[in-house]
């Protein structure tokens, strides 16, 4: 590994003995020795920095400044203030997250918005949301349906296929015992407001809500689930490899989402951490 000290010993010599010569013996390229001695800064990092550097590192650049600091406060008091200001002097900022466009369909049966963008409930499993997306594999695409519950973002049920049709969410749903008069929400594309999916819906006891035609705001915590499942699964892990290794990878992330990725409104919590806490608090 090529650090300070290096450089330090290489330029001890470099009067002696030519550079390349020198490089050549420790191994290193001599692209890599100027590269490390004009960024010599961002190599003499003091013991706060190394901590930033090594979460960032650690979670794959996925959070900001504010979970990153949350993180650090743990162990290492410090301002959020210093934590921004370091991660943007070293460029340590999470990556940039893509939309996706809005799929409009034949409606069978609408419903209100019920909702209307509140999604604040104390208790589980009383304001559910879904949607399905697409998930990009090779030359084609295959289409995850997903149910979170607004109550601690987690998701519920999902389930992957190679279409988008009215069966997928169908079989999403069914993942899901008797809703007792549970809100499930969703946009008015063809699936959510076909014949099965409004009989599926009424058997289990769901109350229904959607999404204002070409809205997706009114729907933003899934929407932003997905895209953050297609920014981040790209950095948490390996690139997928065919179908199966898509699907597992897929199937890793709302894993890593449900139990390891902290939300800030959470308190800095994972979905299934904030869950667990408030059980335990009203048991």
């Amino acid at each position: 590994m090529v650090n300070q000290d290096t450089i330090r010993l290489i330029d001890t010599f470099t009067s002696k003995i030519p550079l390349v010569r020198i490089c050549q013996y420790l191994n290193i390229s001599r692209s890599t020795y100027y590269y490390h001695k004009k960024h010599a800064d961002h190599f003499n990092l003091n013991r706060i920095e190394q901590e930033i550097q090594q979460l960032c590192i650690k979670t794959k650049f996925l959070y900001g400044y504010r979970k990153i600091h949350a993180l650090i406060n743990k162990y290492l008091k410090c301002s959020v203030s210093k934590v921004q200001r370091i991660m943007a002097k070293y460029g340590w900022g999470c990556r940039i997250k893509r939309k996706r466009s809005h799929r409009p369909g034949n409606p069978f049966k609408q419903f209100d918005n019920i909702i209307n963008r509140d999604w604040s409930v104390s208790v589980p499993k009383r304001k559910l949301t879904t949607d399905i997306t697409y998930i990009p594999c090779g030359n084609k695409m295959l289409y995850l349906s997903t149910i979170m519950d607004s109550f601690n973002s987690e998701i519920i049920a999902h389930k992957i296929s190679n279409h988008p049709n009215t069966q997928l969410a169908l079989d999403t749903l069914n993942q899901l015992g008797y809703l007792n008069g549970a809100i499930i929400h969703s946009d008015q594309g063809s699936t959510y407001t076909s014949r099965e999916f409004y009989e599926l819906a009424r058997k289990k006891g769901a109350i229904r809500s959607m999404s204002r035609k070409g809205t997706p705001a009114d729907n933003a915590i899934i929407e932003s689930f997905h895209a953050n499942l297609k920014t981040e699964m790209i950095y948490t892990q390996a690139k997928p490899k065919g179908l199966a290794d898509t699907i597992k990878c897929v199937n890793n992330y709302i894993k890593f989402w449900n139990n390891k990725r902290i939300l800030t409104k959470l308190g800095n919590q994972s979905p299934v951490e904030y869950r667990k806490s408030v059980a335990q608090l009203n048991s």
